[in-house]
């Protein structure tokens, strides 16, 4: 965690909480829904809990917030893209990771900053790069 800290430019040393829910894909297209007004499914939600220039008591655990994951899709997913199951929850949670940080992909530029970032993180964890051989499976631009 400290590597991942000092890589993306984070100051705060302690704890860090960090919430990861298995949901089904109704379920996450209901928070995609009521969150983001896209009533359409998604394979990753964040959910940020944190703000960058809060002030928290010595010792106490930075609340980064939810990571939310609809393992339905994921599993999909990791089979049409002939994937192991293991590494795309692992690329998932990275990417939902980095939202709760505040990267998005919105435009071209945030969307190669995104990718790299999580092709160097994946590489530390073993991961091969998600996006050598497929389409990026986060979600489609547009």
């Amino acid at each position: 965690m400290a590597r991942a800290k000092r890589a993306l430019g984070l100051a705060w040393h302690g704890p860090v909480e960090l919430g990861i829910v298995l949901d089904d894909d109704a379920g996450q297209r209901r928070l995609n829904r009521d969150h983001r007004g896209r009533d359409a499914p998604t394979n990753v939600l964040a959910f940020p809990a944190w703000e960058p220039r809060a002030r928290l008591p010595s010792g106490a655990p930075v609340l980064l917030g939810d990571v939310v994951l609809a393992l339905e899709t994921v599993l999909r997913e990791a089979a049409q893209q002939e994937k192991l199951v293991a590494y795309h929850l692992r690329h998932l949670t990275v990417h939902g990771v980095l939202h709760l940080f505040g990267y998005d992909h919105i435009t071209e530029a945030d969307a190669a900053l995104m990718e790299s970032l999580e092709r160097s993180i994946l590489a530390e964890l073993g991961v091969p790069d998600p996006f050598c051989d497929t389409m990026s499976s986060i979600e489609p631009r547009g």
